[in-house]
C-alpha cells in the first residue's frame, strides 16, 4: 500500500467532516428532544448524557478534520508538519469512534423510554448497526 497523497486526505477529511457534522445535529436534536420531553425518568436522563457525549465527539471530529482539511489544501502557506497532521488525525478518529459508539447507544436506549418490547428490537438495531459500521469501515 503506498502513501496517501495530501489530495486524498483532503477529500476523505470533506467527507467525514459532512457525515460527522450530520451526525452531530442529529444528536444535538435528539437532546432538544430530551430537554423538551418533561418525563423524569433514569432512562432518559442516560439518554441525555449519551446525546451529550455524542454530540460533543462529533463536534470535536468537526474541528479537527476541519484543520486537516486546511493543512491539506493546496494554498496551505507553511510546510505540512507531519506529527501535527498524525496528531491531529488521531484525535479526529478518537472521537469520531466515540460518536460512532455513543450513537449507536443512542439507538439501543431509545426504545427503552416506551416499552420493553421496543427496547429490545432498538438494542439489536443499534447493535447491527454498530457491527456493520465496523464491518464496512475496514473493507
Amino acid at each position: 500500500m503506498g502513501e496517501y497523497t495530501t489530495e486524498y486526505i483532503n477529500e476523505i477529511a470533506n467527507h467525514y467532516i459532512l457525515i460527522s457534522a450530520l451526525l452531530g445535529g442529529f444528536s444535538i436534536t435528539f437532546i432538544a428532544n430530551i430537554i423538551v420531553n418533561k418525563i423524569e425518568k433514569n432512562i432518559q436522563k442516560a439518554l441525555l448524557i449519551v446525546a451529550t457525549i455524542t454530540a460533543s465527539s462529533f463536534l470535536i471530529s468537526v474541528f479537527a478534520l476541519t484543520k486537516i482539511l486546511a493543512i491539506t489544501s493546496k494554498n496551505y502557506p507553511f510546510e505540512i508538519n507531519l506529527v501535527t497532521l498524525l496528531t491531529i488525525n488521531k484525535a479526529s478518529e478518537i472521537s469520531f469512534g466515540i460518536g460512532m459508539i455513543c450513537i449507536s447507544i443512542l439507538i439501543s436506549l431509545s426504545g427503552w423510554t416506551k416499552s420493553r418490547a421496543v427496547g429490545i428490537i432498538t438494542t439489536i438495531i443499534g447493535l447491527l448497526t454498530f457491527v456493520t459500521a465496523q464491518i464496512l469501515s475496514r473493507m
